[in-house]
């Protein structure tokens, strides 16, 4: 499908991304952003970046690919369904658990699981993403809300867009942390390793809510609250202000046993055998259904970031 649009005078000044949003409401931004960066999107016959502003008279032209024959398959793995309707469908992912397929994982994916499950999801976020609102890290669990219609899709996605999806995660981090945070910090790609992100001062704009919990004498239970939703968010960000989440592989969390009193290393390393991955856990989801109401879903954490609290008690750290 191919798409010429003129801009008119009060749509000047837009972004690209934003003006091709306005025009095709079916097509998410982030999918619009990957059509611009494959080069499927030119202005006046040029290829320019999705922070382009849009001038009055400027022809746009979008080309959406046909789909490619699906990747992922349906495969009949386990999923716990909180919550399920003719619209949307509430899951709790576990531990271990990519959302949708990527290179080095086409299967064994929450999508995957989604496919077997569901005879329609969402088509917004493209062939390789169906359904998927929002995402959690392979090996953070909790709670994640999918969309089986693309009316569903939007809505939930606008909420998301305009900070109205409430999602509190329960977290161990390493340290004591006695006050309420608000950690706002930019995030981005690490410069030197794509994999990771980074706090930067050119990234996106991140935003943060950590209220303590149980406290001991070198890990703190905290809620926290996302008010923007970046990817590793959390993570990088408790990082960023010396409190990484306990066994996270990727930011500090099992190194961080190297830089405490070596009295209480052996017990730390103790600790960190309870879980071979960061503890964090989405534990409550809250929005508006598509149909008007106000509804919220909790769950408890696994029993990995379980034993984890209770051996932390026990040994009254």
């Amino acid at each position: 499908m191919t798409k010429l649009h003129t801009v008119d005078d009060a749509e000047a000044s837009l972004r690209l991304d934003v003006f091709l949003q306005s025009r095709h409401e079916d097509l998410s931004r982030s999918r619009l952003q990957g059509l611009i960066a494959d080069g499927d999107v030119s202005v006046n016959g040029a290829h320019v970046r999705s922070s382009y502003r849009v001038r009055s008279g400027d022809t746009v032209e979008l080309r959406v690919p046909k789909p490619v024959e699906l990747g992922a398959e349906a495969q009949d793995l386990p999923l716990d369904v909180v919550y399920e309707d003719e619209a949307l469908l509430v899951v709790d992912k576990p531990s271990g658990m990519a959302v949708h397929p990527a290179p080095g994982t086409p299967s064994g994916t929450l999508v995957n699981a989604l496919l077997h499950h569901c005879k329609d999801l969402s088509g917004i976020n493209g062939v390789l993403r169906p359904g998927i609102v929002h995402r959690l890290d392979r090996d953070t669990t909790g709670l994640l809300v999918v969309a089986k219609n693309d009316e569903a899709h939007r809505v939930l996605a606008a909420q998301l867009e305009e900070r109205q999806m409430v999602r509190r995660y329960i977290a161990v981090v390493w340290g004591r942390v006695d006050d309420a945070l608000r950690i706002e910090a930019r995030l981005a790609r690490h410069p030197k390793d794509r994999l990771r992100m980074a706090v930067v001062p050119d990234g996106r704009h991140a935003v943060t809510h950590v209220s303590p919990g149980d406290r001991f004498s070198m890990a703190t239970q905290i809620d926290v609250r996302l008010e923007t939703g970046r990817t590793h968010q959390i993570r990088v960000h408790l990082q960023h202000v010396g409190h990484p989440v306990f066994g996270d592989p990727v930011y500090g969390g099992r190194t961080q046993v190297n830089g405490i009193d070596p009295a209480l290393r052996p017990m730390a390393r103790h600790l960190l055998a309870r879980i071979d991955r960061q503890a964090l856990h989405a534990r409550l989801l809250g929005f508006e259904h598509p149909d008007g109401r106000h509804v919220e879903f909790t769950c408890p954490p696994p029993d990995d970031f379980n034993n984890l609290l209770d051996t932390a008690r026990g040994e009254m750290i």
